[in-house]
């Protein structure tokens, strides 16, 4: 193959995964009585760029393509959509666990029907990581599994600054885990 193809290849590709095609339910809203502060949360949650959405620049350009190849061919092997956030902060939340599960719902990770998304988000100053899964998806990735993911995967390569190498390992194990 040639270079230029294979280069229109790549861009192609980087450019299908910057689009967002992900189904998301619609809910009624309810007349409120009382201040809601989750509303106030979720107002704090960005717009997501892609798969990969490293707004707390940890990855270089090349850990971003190579995670967004594996997320992106598990995606299409199996509908199970993986999506990794890092970020600065995750204020106003105070628990990266909810800030990723409501991260996770308001961007329709995974399909609507399925309700098949697994989201992982890394605080690097709060030296924090959530993995949020949807209820479809923690029939099988346990809160339990992917708590022992993170303290015997991702943990140890943070502890030594590799924080691509944590994550990656920590993708890997989970999809594995997922067949």
């Amino acid at each position: 193959m040639k270079i230029g193809t294979k280069i229109l290849i790549l861009l192609l590709t980087l450019n299908f995964l910057s689009c967002k095609g992900i189904a998301q339910e619609t809910e009624t809203k309810k007349p409120k009585t009382e201040i809601d502060f989750s509303e106030t949360e979720k107002s704090s949650i960005p717009k997501p760029i892609g798969i990969i959405n490293d707004y707390g620049q940890i990855f270089t350009e090349s850990q971003r393509t190579e995670l967004s190849k594996i997320l992106y061919d598990y995606d299409i092997e199996t509908t199970r959509q993986i999506v990794v956030v890092t970020i600065d902060s995750i204020k106003p939340y105070n628990d990266i666990q909810k800030y990723a599960t409501d991260l996770g719902q308001t961007w329709g990770v995974g399909t609507a029907e399925k309700n098949n998304g697994l989201t992982i988000v890394v605080c690097n100053p709060c030296r924090q990581i959530g993995i949020a899964t949807g209820t479809g998806t923690e029939l099988i990735l346990t809160d339990e599994i992917c708590k022992k993911v993170i303290e015997e995967k991702i943990i140890p390569e943070f502890k030594n600054g590799e924080f691509y190498s944590g994550i990656k390992k920590g993708v890997i194990e989970l999809i594995e885990k997922w067949k």
